[in-house]
């Protein structure tokens, strides 16, 4: 059996990525979400980088950041966006970088392959968040449709996306090993 796994690279990349981010994801719903206020510093960048970026835009915004449990970006003369620690990405960015790190491919090249991805998986949740605003503003009765389907297929497509440009651009594995 054992025999077995060591020779399925597939079969033990799956049992390693599970594994590790069933670890992670307790480690932060257990540990880092309950005593530490990272997921309220990733909160907060997220709506003051949205409302930078809608400013520029030319409208005008409102933002709650005082209260933990109602924290929202909107435009004025909407009911805004509520922003919750699901909605952070901190738990896409476990997932991501088990992704990467629990398959095949050169150290050196995850060390800057992981944060990239990570940062760019950031900007675009940022993005997701401003056109849930710009939604929520212009018609927000389609917004809890694009909440849960449109953006979730778009955040996590991506994250498949960073995944395969990792397989098939930078985990390159020796022909031996391919046997």
């Amino acid at each position: 059996m054992f025999t077995a796994l060591k020779q399925n690279r597939f079969l033990k990349f799956l049992i390693i990525s599970s594994l590790s981010y069933l670890g992670l994801y307790l480690i932060y719903q257990f540990g880092i979400k309950k005593y530490t206020v990272i997921d309220q510093t990733f909160i907060a960048y997220i709506i003051n980088s949205s409302d930078v970026i809608l400013k520029l835009f030319g409208y005008d915004t409102f933002k709650n950041l005082s209260d933990t449990d109602y924290q929202v970006i909107g435009i004025d003369g909407s009911g805004g966006v509520w922003i919750g620690s699901s909605c952070n990405a901190v738990t896409l960015f476990c997932l991501f970088a088990v992704f990467v790190a629990a398959y095949p491919g050169q150290q050196k090249k995850k060390i800057w392959f992981l944060p990239l991805g990570i940062l760019l998986i950031h900007i675009l949740n940022i993005f997701r968040v401003i056109a849930l605003a710009l939604i929520a503003f212009y018609n927000p009765k389609v917004l809890d449709f694009n909440h849960t389907y449109t953006f979730t297929f778009i955040i996590y497509g991506f994250i498949f996306l960073l995944w395969m440009i990792w397989v098939n651009k930078y985990a390159a594995i020796p022909n031996d090993a391919k046997k």
